[in-house]
């Protein structure tokens, strides 16, 4: 009678030591990542406000196309895991670098669009006259070093696949202590401005993608992989990510929706909403370090053919997602009257910020199960399911978000569609895992 409960808690820390070893470090390279964004902001700040607002202007447009691309992350962690758990190791590699060629193509065709119409670009995101040819000038370097991010990325999925997260950690470290260093350097020392910026992270940039290859063309080496490209490989990987391509562009209409009816209710609420926006993005750092982790471990137990293991895996992540969820619940209730002077000192944007904010603390245990099933299902390679719940949940947000400034409510009401929306995506993705269909064994799905 007790040697059940005895297995049960030595499966239970086995999963948590997985999972804490993976999430850990995951967690801090995806917090780093936006740290590159806040140095360039805090270096070109002091050339003067138009400098400041072109970069502003470029890097919404360069987040918006590399986050397009963050499948490239995804599906190879998903495709790399499942060989590691089959234990074909050579096969992981040769999978991985299908992704990196993907990503190689995929950032020499950005490159070709972005170049010859940067200008346009620039204009369609409304700049002004003294701003547009900052913008313009960020937009056009930046973008030689889009392949090396789609590398970085792609890169980032094979380690992780790896069962590997503490390299992307150190690489991602390194890479920002690179683009401060030479951001100060270029833009004082050498007197190039905003275009010394630029410069300054395409060099970190290039130099992570440069880090990221070193290691996996010396795995490749090791476990007598081949490095050249392939077609079939390389066209393999781009159909397992269109439909990640889908769920993410869904995901992106969705925050871009919100944001547009946030102005639509006047400068308070759309000031009021960029600040939990903000918010809302860290506390989803934390949660996604968990989705990372068991895209890795469910990856690895389903090319193993052990779909028990996947199955208990996943409970206890879930488990994990409720936990960290009512943690951070618990810390933006307490924190709410200190956090919102860090952004504003305006009265009215507070009133408007504070009862929405109580909404996403509420809400952050439902996001942890999301953030982990998407995670889970992502790691077992169903991405067409997720697209097409993703579409779904895009569908019953729009009309709720859209109804807003028309039945009232504010800001709170917005946030309460956002909560919404992400317990449409908590029904799709429980039903789902519920049935069993994503548990498909084997070191290909």
């Amino acid at each position: 009678m007790t040697q059940a409960p005895a297995r049960t808690r030595t499966a239970r820390r086995r999963h948590d030591r997985e999972i804490v070893a993976l999430a850990v470090p995951a967690f801090g390279a995806l917090v780093a990542e936006p740290l590159f964004v806040m140095a360039d902001s805090a270096i070109v700040g002091h050339l003067g406000t138009a400098q400041l607002a072109g970069l502003g202007i470029a890097s919404a447009l360069l987040t918006t196309a590399v986050s397009v691309f963050v499948f490239l992350a995804y599906a190879t962690t998903a495709a790399v895991s499942r060989r590691v758990g089959a234990g074909d190791l050579q096969a992981a590699i040769r999978q991985g670098m299908d992704g990196i060629w993907l990503a190689l193509l995929l950032g020499a065709a950005v490159i070709a669009v972005v170049l010859p119409t940067a200008p346009s670009l620039v204009e369609l995101f409304g700049a002004s006259e003294t701003a547009g040819p900052y913008a313009t000038t960020y937009l056009r370097i930046s973008a030689l070093g889009i392949p090396a991010m789609l590398v970085v990325l792609a890169s980032t999925g094979v380690l992780r696949g790896l069962q590997n997260t503490r390299t992307p950690l150190y690489v991602a470290v390194a890479g920002f202590v690179a683009n401060a260093v030479l951001n100060v350097v270029l833009v004082y020392g050498a007197g190039l401005g905003i275009a010394g910026s630029a410069w300054g992270t395409v060099i970190a940039q290039v130099g992570m993608a440069a880090v990221y290859l070193w290691v996996v063309i010396r795995g490749a080496r090791r476990h007598g992989a081949s490095l050249r490209p392939d077609l079939a490989g390389i066209r393999a990987s781009a159909q397992a990510g269109v439909p990640l391509l889908v769920r993410t562009l869904s995901l992106r209409a969705i925050l871009m929706i919100a944001t547009a009816v946030a102005a639509r209710l006047g400068d308070a609420d759309i000031a009021a909403h960029q600040i939990i926006l903000s918010l809302w993005s860290l506390l989803a750092f934390a949660l996604d370090a968990i989705a990372i982790a068991g895209q890795a471990i469910i990856g690895r137990y389903l090319g193993a053919g052990d779909s028990q293991g996947a199955r208990d895996a996943c409970r206890r992540m879930v488990e994990w997602g409720i936990a960290v969820g009512v943690v951070l619940g618990l810390l933006v209730m307490l924190s709410r009257p200190a956090f919102l002077p860090l952004f504003t000192g305006d009265s009215v944007v507070k009133d408007a910020a504070l009862p929405a904010l109580v909404i996403v603390a509420v809400a952050q245990p439902v996001c942890g199960v999301v953030y982990v099933l998407d995670g889970v299902l992502m790691g077992a390679g169903d991405g067409p399911y997720l697209a097409w719940a993703m579409l779904l949940t895009l569908a019953v947000f729009t009309p709720a978000a859209l109804l807003v400034p028309t039945l009232g409510g504010g800001l709170t009401a917005l946030w309460a569609a956002m909560t919404l929306m992400m317990a449409m995506r908590l029904l799709t993705l429980w039903l789902r895992t519920r049935s069993g269909r994503w548990i498909v064994t084997g070191a290909t799905r």
